[in-house]
């Protein structure tokens, strides 16, 4: 399970990081740190994210 739940980490995080660029972007934060602190946040809450998915779709197997 942990191998699908690490593909789907590399699919979420970049979604999620690219995410909370444009909610910062939308938010008027347009210097370097606001929008790397989201980029990270984003990528950062993609972990659990990631692990639920992949245990949501390991166990409807």
């Amino acid at each position: 399970m942990w191998i699908l739940a690490l593909v789907m980490h590399v699919f979420l995080g970049a979604t999620l990081a690219g995410s909370a660029m444009v909610v910062a972007l939308t938010l008027g934060l347009t210097t370097l740190e606001p929008l790397l602190i989201a980029a990270l946040a984003g990528y950062l809450v993609s972990i659990p994210a990631s692990w639920y998915a992949a245990k949501a779709v390991y166990d409807n197997q």
